[in-house]
């Protein structure tokens, strides 16, 4: 998996109630990234993407802007060891 980076994202912002994690969803699974996204109960959202560094780097831009309505006021990233998730998937949220 060498090929591979994984980056673990916090945004903040007006990012719950407005589709964030359905619109990341829909980007990940378009561009082929695996990982996961959810809501945090202190109104952030969190979300883990792997892939082709270009496609990882792709999700980090889109993040930026996020989806209509929503307003991102920053985002906190750390690269961690890629894990080979399957999928990109919505998870509960903490």
């Amino acid at each position: 998996m060498s090929d591979r980076v994984r980056v673990h994202v916090w945004i903040r912002g007006r990012v719950q109630g407005v589709g964030f994690r359905a619109h990341t969803e829909a980007m990940a699974l378009h561009a082929g990234v695996q990982g996961w996204v959810r809501n945090l109960r202190d109104g952030r959202v969190e979300a883990v993407f792997e892939g082709s560094p270009a496609v990882v780097e792709a999700m980090l831009r889109w993040c930026q802007q996020g989806s209509p309505g929503s307003v991102v006021e920053a985002i906190e990233q750390r690269s961690e060891p890629p894990e080979g998730l399957p999928t990109f998937e919505i998870r509960p949220t903490v």
